[in-house]
């Protein structure tokens, strides 16, 4: 147990916990070929609002 609370072997530990979490998620985002494309299909979703606001008429004041 002295292992766990010495700081080096807690960073390396951690680095190691939130690395394997991080490719678990990857591979579960990636793993199905359908949630894959539903997530590529997502992506431009930031850019339609833009794409509607140049598409608009504004009305011009003054």
């Amino acid at each position: 147990m002295e292992w766990f609370t010495n700081p080096a072997n807690s960073k390396s530990l951690g680095l190691l916990i939130f690395f394997v979490t991080f490719c678990l998620i990857v591979l579960w985002v990636y793993g199905s070929r359908s949630r894959s494309e539903t997530l590529e299909s997502h992506k431009n979703i930031p850019f339609l609002d833009d794409e509607n606001d140049k598409n608009e008429e504004r009305p011009h004041h003054g």
